[in-house]
């Protein structure tokens, strides 16, 4: 043997040892953490300007009721307690500057446009109770009011088109519990076991049948979670007109498919075994089928986004850049999310993009529901947004934005994360091509786009509203609908109007609305309104004339006016139709933007209907119109509750007007319609109840601009597509090898909530 062996064997075990150790001590050593890389933000907007669009910081709010109540001479009552009969702030909001206004500041070197709010008040403590809004200004120091109501709406807003406000959902709560219910107490003892704590009641409008009404049918669930598929048959209608509340009386009562009265009658029907019952299981407090807590436990964690170097996109105030892309982002207390001054490369593509309203017409047997046309503007999509719950609602890592409103109160309240900002990788590529064919390349580039998103929480729906841009310049309005489904109690011949999904609950057949406003400005402000299509045409083939082949060609038409501009929610509509520039493209071809809807939507309420006027915008899937200040909307808040004379007819805006190079606006509307089934049980789902459009660059430039993102990837079959400097997606293990950075979970919605 030879005598050095045993030192050779020792020392390669130590060898052995040494590198098994050092192997171990790497495997449990944390990654280092994710480091952000200084960005490379191209100029296009400044955080200045797009300040005209900012939201009223709470400061200014405090400041307008201030002057409010020191101005007008009359006695301001706290919304939050007001009586019918009283004076009160309803809410304050940004006044939007004009249109013209705004451009002579951001492109013509103007001067910045007064900063104004709009208040609205409601004077019910008047001889002649009646809606006001004023326009008041200038911020910071304020020293006008101006009545704005009867420019707006071409005369004054009687009183009792005001939405209810949350005290008065409170008074007339107190007036059933009181008065109503007081009348009937055998009845709701021994058939709901009622003890003033059981029950909820979720209202519904309009508010009557005709103008002047102010009669609710307030329908009555079982006071648990996810309470809105918990109904127990019972319905009462409520006339509440009246600014004296003790003169509020029941009109009619409503129960297990019978009609009454008033609880008198009712009560009197029961104790004489006149009424035939259907006792409701008394579910317990989570709502048993109802709720929302997970039947599973948790496992392995779902996949999450994170950003190796950093976010790549900026927020500062209200204004984002973003990969060639800068906006101005605000909310608006009534319709929610809006958007101004887009830019792509600099140049503006539009001013305006907001949502405008969301209805939902809904059916039943019952009187409750058959009655019911929500109008959500009237309740406030932007009031009711929704604190933001990181890692479901938004990417964990998103930037979350505290929004501000003043509504039914004389103090700003904060709605904590209401608003969320992501680039996402959507998991596909935007574009790509492998080569098998010649060369042999791979070209791609993965589609990562910028989200803005806010989430309305209105009454039982959420509405999840995003707004996406993507590398190739290309926009997205998107909305998506979840919460719970609303219900009527199963009775008779209630399938007709929907399907059973559970014992007692019928879920009702409704339809979904949504309606934009979409300022284009294509190269400029006036632009024209084209449509190309394709029809087939028949050809002898040139080189065999005696056989005949069916070609596609292009078809082209220049709407001129504003009827033809406007296209009825079931009618065919062209493929490509897009808003023209005055300027052409390296081509010869008008630079445009192309509109592409997506939409299910359900028929339209009949134009016989005597308040299909109101929500005339849902007659058309695009409407397009010329630009007007005076036309700042397609409907109004004041709609809702007197749909019958409506205060903003938006059928009216449509007049034959030529649209040719004109400042046009489009008038977007897209939906779905919704029959309920077991599967919305406990709560409806976003898959297949996500509708909206696309706003598409149409030979605007000339070429796909997305070809200049950072993003790319190309490599050939005699590159080393291992290297780095080749393909960057190689190197993902050195570059993204690291921790995210992720904040701790935090949630303050529950805080300060104020409840329809």
């Amino acid at each position: 043997m030879n005598p050095k062996l045993p030192y050779v064997l020792l020392v390669g075990a130590a060898v052995i040892i040494f590198i098994l150790s050092c192997m171990l001590l790497s495997r449990g050593r944390r990654s280092p953490s994710c480091e952000s890389q200084p960005r490379v933000v191209e100029k296009t907007g400044s955080t200045s300007q797009s300040l005209v669009f900012a939201d009223l910081t709470p400061e200014e709010m405090v400041q307008v009721v201030r002057y409010l109540q020191g101005n007008l001479g009359v006695q301001l009552v706290d919304a939050s307690r007001a009586k019918p009969s009283d004076n009160c702030i309803a809410s304050v909001d940004l006044q939007v500057p004009a249109k013209a206004e705004v451009l002579r500041f951001l492109d013509g070197g103007g001067a910045r446009p007064p900063r104004e709010a709009l208040a609205v008040l409601y004077f019910g403590n008047q001889p002649d109770p009646n809606i006001t809004e004023y326009v008041v200004g200038p911020l910071p120091t304020l020293a006008y009011h101006r009545d704005v109501t009867v420019q707006k709406y071409r005369g004054k807003v009687p009183y009792y088109r005001r939405p209810m406000l949350g005290s008065e959902y409170e008074q007339v709560g107190a007036f059933l519990e009181k008065v109503a219910f007081a009348a009937a107490p055998t009845f709701l003892k021994e058939v709901f076991e009622y003890d003033s704590t059981n029950v909820v009641f979720q209202t519904t409008a309009p508010h009557g049948l005709r103008s002047g009404d102010r009669k609710s049918w307030f329908v009555v669930f079982q006071n648990v979670s996810g309470f809105f598929v918990h109904p127990v048959g019972l319905e009462v209608l409520v006339d509440h007109s009246s600014l004296d509340i003790s003169q509020w009386a029941v009109s009619r009562v409503f129960y297990n498919g019978q009609y009454y009265r008033d609880m008198v009658q009712l009560e009197s029907a029961y104790v004489q075994g006149r009424i035939s019952v259907q006792k409701v299981r008394k579910a317990p407090r989570d709502g048993d089928f109802s709720s929302m807590k997970p039947r599973a436990p948790s496992a392995a964690l779902f996949p999450l986004q994170y950003e190796p170097q950093g976010a790549r996109y900026s927020v500062r105030n209200n204004h984002v850049l973003f990969q060639g892309w800068s906006f101005a982002f605000g909310m608006s207390v009534n319709t929610g999310l809006r958007l101004f001054d887009i830019r792509h490369k600099g140049e503006r593509v539009a001013y305006e993009i907001s949502v405008q309203e969301a209805l939902s017409v809904y059916s039943s047997n019952c009187p409750g529901g058959m009655s019911t046309r929500y109008m959500d503007g009237s309740f406030g999509i932007g009031r009711y947004a929704s604190p933001l719950v990181r890692g479901v609602d938004c990417p964990y890592s998103a930037t979350y934005i505290d929004t501000h409103s003043l509504s039914e109160t004389l103090r700003p309240s904060k709605r904590k994360a209401s608003l969320c900002i992501f680039e996402q990788n959507l998991g596909s590529p935007l574009r790509r091509h492998y080569s098998n064919l010649q060369s042999l390349y791979y070209g791609g580039l993965v589609n990562s786009a910028l989200v803005v998103r806010s989430i309305a929480t209105v009454g039982n729906h959420d509405y999840v509203w995003d707004f996406i841009f993507y590398q190739n310049g290309a926009i997205e309005g998107k909305v998506q609908a979840t919460g719970y489904t609303s219900s009527s109690f199963l009775h008779g011949d209630g399938l007709r109007y929907g399907n059973r999904v559970w014992e007692h609950t019928l879920g009702t057949i409704h339809t979904h609305s949504i309606n934009y406003k979409v300022d284009l400005d294509v190269g400029g402000v006036k632009n024209s309104l084209v449509a190309h299509d394709m029809a087939f045409e028949m050809v002898r083939a040139p080189w065999s004339p005696e056989q005949q082949i069916e070609r596609p060609r292009l078809t082209k038409k220049v709407l001129d006016t504003e009827d033809q501009a406007a296209f009825r929610l079931q009618s065919k509509m062209p493929r490509y139709i897009y808003f023209a520039a005055n300027s052409k493209n390296k081509w010869g071809h008008q630079r445009g933007y192309r509109i592409q809807i997506t939409s299910f939507a359900g028929d339209h309420v009949p134009e016989a209907s005597s308040m299909e006027r109101a929500i005339s915008w849902a007659r058309y899937q695009l409407a397009v119109t010329r630009r007007k200040e005076e036309e700042p909307t397609s409907t109004s808040i004041y709609n809702q509750n007197d749909p019958w004379t409506p205060t903003v007819a938006f059928a009216d805006c449509i007049n034959n007007e030529t649209i040719t190079n004109e400042d046009l606006v489009a008038w977007i509307t897209t939906g779905f319609l919704h029959i309920p089934h077991s599967e919305d049980i406990p709560n409806t789902v976003t898959v297949g109840n996500s509708v909206g459009f696309l706003l598409r660059p149409y030979n605007y430039y000339d070429m796909d601009p997305s070809i200049y993102s950072h993003d790319g990837v190309f490599f050939t079959s005699e590159q080393d597509f291992t290297a780095c400097e080749i393909n960057p997606i190689a190197c993902l293990p050195k570059t993204a090898s690291c921790l995210p950075n992720f904040p701790p979970f935090t949630f303050d919605g529950f805080q300060n909530i104020s409840r329809l």
